[in-house]
């Protein structure tokens, strides 16, 4: 350590976590120098300017009071961590797409590369973090590649979670529930944890942070995320139940929610959750399952998944059948293509899939979302769903991308509610209904909007999980 600084942190990894995260660190601990290092120039690049490579609430605020001044980023990789004291380990572990555990077990190379590259350039011991979500007992195999270094150097390598909500990272970062550190249940490794747990310190009651060992650590987290996905497929599962039987999935979640013992939270139904983190983390589970020969676990924790895709198919079959069956050459008009509201974020989101849909329906689709690039939605739905220029003739005429909603409906035969921004709720949709093909539909797939004002106005509504006033006469 030097005389100026406290601790030198280096994160790996200039994502939708390290970013954040080291961004917030350097707010709040001045005396430590943070430097955010990646391979990627151009993500390093943005990070530097007004224009920065995601988009969250207050995250702009935050690098401008730091950067330059304890923030750092960087892409000389090799330089950072030999001047580092803790290094964080933040990369992708996308699920993998194919050998062993294809479509459900994380791949996990990126981490094991950073800890190659940790042992490689290192001088002296270093506090190696892990931050991305990985399965339990990664820290064993990078444990293992550390110790293979020939300088005899000594490495701690802890585990330490995010638990962060994208577009409320800024808020679960400043102010968390809690922050969760794993380490070996030694000296030395308990030394490490208390290392890390000094830096957290600065800003989070000491209360809220939590020590455990390793694999805890590690497991929390998807344990945490399959718990919170596992509660949207229920409460979706009932949507299905109340159309059918004239219930409403509104009065449901609050009836529900006011018992203490279950809670308010993560009982809204919608066309399904979307994400880096709920489906990546829960397949990870079913195959760390899987692996122990816990099968019926296994089963359990897959039908979280296979409920979010019956969710979301129903949606669009619910869209094609409710317009006579067809939306061949029918301008269709979507509102929100990110995952949820306050992101650019389009990963397993899942507008993506009913797009997909009506795209094999030969509908003709136009997007506005206020924060999501088309290449981003292209490389997604290419990645994901395997639709590309290449295979999908005429895509970029099926698909068009509006700048304005207003345009986006113009025409139209309806109108898909697929995320949850706000400004949906201030449009003037009275302008929009004499705008579009009549009759006009509506498929809120958020619950966003009044169905009652809508169908004053004159179009014809479908929520998710509320009675049909077409249907039931007995409401």
């Amino acid at each position: 350590m030097s005389n100026q600084w406290d601790l030198k942190i280096c994160c790996m990894g200039a994502g939708y976590v390290g970013g954040p995260t080291m961004a917030v660190i350097a707010k709040n601990c001045p005396k430590i120098r943070v430097c955010v290092v990646d391979i990627n120039e151009t993500q390093i690049n943005a990070w530097k300017t007004q224009e920065l490579p995601i988009y969250e609430p207050g995250l702009l605020e935050v690098v401008n009071e730091s950067r330059d001044r304890n923030l750092f980023f960087s892409t000389n990789v090799e330089e950072e961590i030999e001047n580092a004291d803790i290094i964080f380990i933040s990369v992708n572990t996308p699920t993998k797409t194919q050998g062993i555990g294809a479509g459900r077990a994380a791949n996990i190379k990126n981490c094991e590369l950073c800890a190659r590259t940790i042992a490689q350039v290192s001088k002296g011991p270093k506090i190696v973090v892990e931050k991305s979500t990985v399965p339990v007992r990664t820290a064993q195999a990078i444990a293992r590649v550390l110790k293979a270094n020939d300088k005899g150097i000594e490495f701690q390598v802890l585990s330490n979670p995010e638990f962060l909500a994208e577009g409320t990272a800024i808020a679960d970062l400043m102010k968390p529930d809690r922050v969760l550190i794993g380490g070996q249940q030694n000296e030395a490794g308990l030394k490490a944890a208390e290392t890390l747990v000094s830096v957290y310190a600065n800003w989070v009651p000491r209360e809220q942070i939590l020590t455990t060992n390793l694999w805890s650590s590690e497991l929390s987290k998807l344990v945490a995320n399959a718990f919170l996905a596992q509660r949207v497929s229920s409460v979706n599962s009932i949507s299905a139940l109340c159309e059918a039987t004239g219930a409403d999935i509104s009065e449901i979640s609050r009836a529900v929610g006011m018992d203490a013992r279950i809670g308010k939270k993560f009982l809204q139904s919608s066309v399904g959750f979307g994400g880096s983190c709920f489906q990546k983390d829960i397949l990870n589970l079913v195959y760390l399952c899987e692996t122990y020969g816990l099968s019926e676990c296994a089963a359990y924790w897959d039908q979280v998944i296979k409920m979010n895709d019956y969710q979301k198919k129903r949606f669009s079959e619910q869209v094609v059948k409710t317009m006579f069956n067809t939306v061949t050459g029918k301008k269709i008009a979507v509102f929100g293509y990110a995952f949820k509201k306050d992101t650019g974020d389009v990963r397993e989101t899942p507008s993506m899939f009913v797009v997909r849909d009506l795209i094999a329906e030969q509908a003709h689709i136009h997007i506005y979302d206020p924060q999501v690039k088309r290449e981003d939605m292209w490389l997604e739905m290419d990645y994901t769903c395997g639709v590309n220029h290449q295979n999908t003739p005429n895509l970029d005429k099926a698909v068009i991308t509006e700048s304005d909603p207003y345009a986006a409906c113009a025409g139209a035969h309806c109108l898909c509610v697929l995320t949850e921004w706000d400004e949906f709720k201030e449009y003037d949709y009275e302008k929009i209904y004499k705008s579009m093909a009549k009759p006009a539909f509506v498929f809120d797939g958020r619950n966003l909007l009044d169905p009652v004002k809508l169908r004053q106005i004159g179009f014809e509504v479908h929520t998710i999980g509320k009675p049909d006033p077409n249907r039931f006469s007995d409401l």
